[in-house]
């Protein structure tokens, strides 16, 4: 019966010791999104050669200007699921010095922890 016993005690403290890690997925959290949400049909519509107002009509307005003019414009897009990884999408659109397109760029950061985005940004 003491070995009984000590086996349930070392269980239960095992548990204790662990917190609630096991339980995690069970624990809702709601999905975190942030930014510009830019959707694929938006994006098929950019092109080099439309105006400043143009964009604006069809992203929105960026998140972020440049800060040596108003010549690049960034729309950045991050999503935290519930229980998933961190995905970021980076979206840049470069003007001349008229207000027309002259660059589109999309840069995609998915599939990282939180941990490994900011050893990134770490070591930038």
């Amino acid at each position: 019966m003491p070995l009984y016993r000590s086996i349930i005690t070392l269980v239960v403290a095992a548990l204790l010791l662990s917190g609630c890690s096991f339980v995690d997925r069970w624990v809702y959290r709601p999905d975190i999104n942030q930014g510009n949400y830019v959707t694929q049909e938006q994006v098929d519509q950019l092109k080099v050669g439309q105006t400043k107002e143009q964009i604006v009509y069809i992203m929105g307005s960026p998140m972020l200007t440049s800060v040596f003019g108003d010549d690049v414009w960034y729309y950045v897009f991050r999503e935290l699921p519930q229980h998933g990884y961190v995905s970021q999408k980076t979206y840049t659109i470069t003007f001349d010095k008229k207000g027309i397109v002259i660059d589109i760029k999309a840069s995609s950061d998915t599939s990282k922890t939180l941990e490994q985005m900011d050893e990134q940004e770490g070591s930038e």
